[in-house]
C-alpha cells in the first residue's frame, strides 16, 4: 500500500469519528434544549481535498546491442587476359538466287442461274369452260338409230377428274319435230359416250358444249 491509500484510509477513519460525535451531539442537544446551537455548530464549513496518485516514471529504455557490421565478399582477384591475335575471316560475297513467282490460279467465276420459279397456275374460272378449249380431243357423237325426224339441240356440263369426263348434265334440251322420249334418251346416250372419250389436262373441272342433231 503506497502513502496515497493510507492518508486516505485514515481520513476515512476520521471522518467515521467525526460523524459519531456529531449524532452524541444532537442527541445531547436535543436532550439539553441546545439543538438550535447544535445545527448552528454543524453548518460550519467542511473542507476536502483530493489527492491525486503519484504517476510513476516510465521505465529506462533498454540497452540494445549495436547492429552487427554488414560483411562485404572480397573482391575476385584480377586476372590479365591473354594475348591472342585473332584474324577475322573474309567477308563472304552473298549468293543471289533467282526466284520464280508462279501466277496465282485463275478463279473460274460463273454467273449463278436463279433458280427457276414455276409460274403460277392461271385462276380457274367461276363457270364452266367450252370443251373446245379445256380438251385436246374430242370425238363426234354416233347417230342412234331411232325412229323419229328432226332437229335436236342439247347444252350439256361435263366434270372432268384427272384428265377424263366423268359424269354429264344436260342444261337444256329442244327438240324440233316431236318430243320423243325413247329418241331422247338415245341421242343423250350417243352424248355419254363420245364425252368419255375425251381428253382435258386437269382435274375438278367444269366442261360445257353444245350439241346439234338432225334427222331427215
Amino acid at each position: 500500500m503506497n502513502f496515497a491509500q493510507q492518508q486516505n484510509s485514515s481520513s476515512r477513519v476520521t471522518g467515521f469519528v467525526i460523524v459519531v460525535l456529531i449524532h452524541i451531539l444532537l442527541v445531547w442537544a436535543i436532550a439539553s434544549g441546545l439543538a438550535r446551537k447544535a445545527v448552528e455548530m454543524v453548518k460550519g464549513p467542511i473542507e476536502t481535498k483530493v489527492i491525486e496518485e503519484e504517476k510513476k516514471p516510465p521505465p529506462p529504455p533498454e540497452n540494445l546491442p549495436p547492429p552487427p557490421p554488414q560483411l562485404k565478399a572480397p573482391p575476385p582477384p584480377f586476372v590479365p587476359p591473354p594475348e591472342v591475335q585473332v584474324t577475322a575471316p573474309a567477308p563472304v560475297a552473298p549468293t543471289i538466287s533467282q526466284t520464280t513467282t508462279a501466277p496465282p490460279p485463275v478463279a473460274d467465276i460463273r454467273p449463278v442461274q436463279a433458280p427457276v420459279v414455276a409460274a403460277p397456275p392461271p385462276p380457274r374460272p367461276a363457270g364452266p369452260i367450252k370443251a373446245g378449249v379445256a380438251c385436246t380431243k374430242m370425238v363426234t357423237p354416233e347417230m342412234p338409230g331411232v325412229n323419229w325426224a328432226g332437229e335436236a339441240t342439247f347444252n350439256v356440263k361435263g366434270t372432268v377428274k384427272n384428265g377424263k369426263v366423268v359424269a354429264i348434265e344436260v342444261m337444256s334440251a329442244n327438240m324440233r319435230g316431236g318430243n320423243d322420249r325413247k329418241a331422247q334418251r338415245a341421242l343423250i346416250s350417243a352424248i355419254e359416250a363420245a364425252m368419255s372419250s375425251y381428253e382435258c389436262p386437269g382435274t375438278d373441272l367444269q366442261i360445257q358444249q353444245e350439241f346439234v342433231f338432225k334427222i331427215d
